[in-house]
């Protein structure tokens, strides 16, 4: 079974820092992309960032605006959004996701919180 499980969300102030990471299982990791997703509450979800199986390439939304970093560790199966520079709009749960056979996978999601 497939299950991604997301860590490291928090309350934190503007300008502050965070480091999400995805601990996945039950699929051949380092063969899939991997993503993160963002939804805001009444927003909809929204992409985040992309990493490539081999962290050959990477694709970010314009709205971080070079403030997150998205990497990957085949080792140990996990996933990290570094988050810099945090706004207030960047509050939202945060969602690691994948396309294994077809199919969409979600993890439960994480908290982050930006406020003053």
């Amino acid at each position: 079974q497939v299950q991604l499980v997301e860590s490291g969300g928090g309350l934190v102030q503007p300008g502050e820092s965070l480091r999400l990471s995805c601990a996945a299982s039950g699929f051949a990791f380092s063969h899939n992309a991997m993503n993160w997703y963002r939804q805001a509450p009444g927003m909809e979800r929204e992409h985040v960032a992309t990493i490539s199986e081999t962290a050959d390439w990477t694709n970010y939304a314009d709205f971080v605006k070079g403030r997150f970093t998205i990497s990957r560790d085949n080792v140990k199966n996990t996933v990290y959004l570094q988050m810099n520079s945090l706004k207030s709009e960047d509050t939202a749960v945060y969602y690691c996701n994948v396309w294994v056979r077809s199919r969409d996978y979600w993890g439960q999601g994480t908290q982050v919180t930006v406020s003053s």
